[in-house]
């Protein structure tokens, strides 16, 4: 596989601003000042994106308590994006990528292993980012399942 751009911790978050489930722009400045947890996915709708999506959904409370918001991204449209929402009663913002811009400029576009082969893809990704706007934690190619409750395990306290 090739060499594919990473962010690290201590790095600048890359800046977007993209539109949500109901076509408002949502930008990553609207939460400096506050900690938020980026997570990027490869399609609403999906058995492991809802289930992902369910964890964060379940543990937004906890998040919350530890200073977290949340905010998934995905390739899909909003018009997609609005129907998962309201089918999971998700209640954080999911973004749209359509052209995987944001996606890429944060790593979480490129080369991937699936079953076996190597194909262009969405990686499924998360990322801590701290209220000044940094990095504090990068993770690539994370599970679906059990990814939330191993991120609240390891949340600075």
């Amino acid at each position: 596989m090739t060499e594919q751009k990473r962010l690290s911790p201590g790095d600048k978050a890359p800046a977007f601003t993209l539109p949500d489930s109901e076509g408002k722009s949502v930008s990553l400045s609207d939460y400096l000042g506050r900690s938020v947890v980026v997570y990027f996915y490869p399609a609403a709708g999906t058995p492991g994106c809802t289930k992902q999506a369910c964890d964060f959904r379940d543990s937004i409370g906890d998040l919350a308590t530890s200073g977290y918001d949340v905010v998934g991204i995905s390739p899909d449209k909003p018009e997609k994006l609005a129907k998962f929402a309201e089918a999971e009663g998700l209640n954080f913002p999911l973004l749209s990528d359509v052209d995987r811009k944001v996606l890429a400029e944060w790593g979480a576009f490129g080369e991937k292993q699936n079953y076996g082969r190597t194909v262009m893809g969405v990686i499924r990704s998360t990322f801590l980012v701290d209220a000044e706007g940094k990095v504090a934690k990068a993770m690539y190619n994370v599970r679906a399942t059990g990814h939330v409750a191993k991120l609240l395990r390891e949340l600075p306290a």
